[in-house]
């Protein structure tokens, strides 16, 4: 549908391609991502839950884990149902504000998590470099507003974004060569100046990629010579056992994000682009809580105690 509105935007409505150039995968890969956000869903539904439920839990580093697992399973409940959708049905249509929103919260949910990830550095350096102040350091407080400034920082950064790609026109195809509202899809089907745009892009995404990448690095720097200070390898492999998981986590979501950047922006590219967004939006919300909870004794404890009290109830 396509509207004659001057400067406005003309088309009304997008059309995703997703996986469509493979017919013969449209079923078997919906069967797995249903699968994986099934997992996703569970499993970081679990992690809340054990975090509850555990008073030994209460703690700033779970405080923050339980803040991450519920931003995964947000920004994968932005894009997957649209994904499966699209994998079944002949009508892969979404309309011009619908692909609007749903850009909003998955960039808003991606540079919140990053600075939830940076904020959870920061905790680690606290937690190992000052153990004896961690729970002086660390107040409630402190959590909350450093939980709320990512939320609101994530909500300020793409509100801007999403302000940018509102301003542009879309007169010509209203084809999306991808499975969601990605920036760099809706950009390419701009027919006025993207400058403005592409530039708050880079600045935000350089800006934002940089500092949580700083904060990580500086907490991880500081960890590492205070590990190296350690005299007890017991203490040693203590610090290192706390900071493994969020590592792991780190690497993952930081590796894919500069896979995207540095991805060429041309027609060959968009099947990569495609599979790294998948990777980023479907996949890491579902490895987090496996990777937190297969090194993490304490949550492994409650989620054994809380499922053989649920196996008991039932069987009774």
């Amino acid at each position: 549908m396509e509207l004659d509105e001057g400067n406005q935007s003309s088309v009304t409505t997008f059309i995703l391609l997703g996986f469509s150039e493979y017919p013969h995968l449209q079923m078997p890969l919906f069967l797995v991502f249903l699968t994986v956000y099934t997992v996703t869903l569970v499993g970081n539904l679990g992690i809340i839950m054990v975090i509850r439920i555990n008073p030994k839990l209460h703690t700033p580093m779970y405080f923050f884990l339980s803040h991450l697992s519920f931003l995964d399973i947000c920004y994968s409940s932005v894009f997957t149902p649209k994904l499966l959708e699209t994998l079944v049905t002949e009508d892969r249509s979404i309309s011009f504000k619908g692909c609007m929103v749903q850009f909003f919260f998955i960039c808003a949910f991606v540079i919140t998590e990053m600075f939830m990830l940076a904020v959870m550095a920061y905790d680690r350096f606290v937690a190992v470099c000052n153990p004896l102040l961690y729970t002086v350091a660390m107040s409630q407080k402190l959590c909350a507003l450093l939980v709320a400034g990512t939320y609101t920082w994530g909500g300020i950064c793409s509100l801007t974004l999403t302000y940018s790609l509102l301003e542009l026109s879309y007169c010509g195809s209203n084809i999306i060569n991808h499975f969601g509202c990605e920036y760099s899809a809706i950009l390419s089907l701009s027919c006025s100046d993207p400058y403005f745009s592409q530039m708050t892009c880079l600045v935000i995404s350089t800006f934002n990629e940089a500092c949580s990448l700083l904060i990580i690095l500086a907490s991880y720097i500081f960890i590492v010579v205070t590990i190296i200070k350690m005299p007890s390898a017991g203490g040693l492999q203590k610090a290192f056992s706390t900071c493994a998981s969020h590592l792991t986590a780190i690497t993952i979501f930081h590796g894919i994000i500069l896979l995207l950047y540095c991805v060429p922006n041309s027609k060959s590219s968009w099947l990569l682009v495609k599979v790294a967004t998948v990777f980023f939006t479907v996949m890491i919300p579902m490895l987090n809580p496996l990777i937190y909870s297969l090194r993490n004794k304490d949550v492994k404890d409650t989620a054994r105690k809380l499922i053989h009290t649920k196996l008991l109830s039932h069987s009774m």
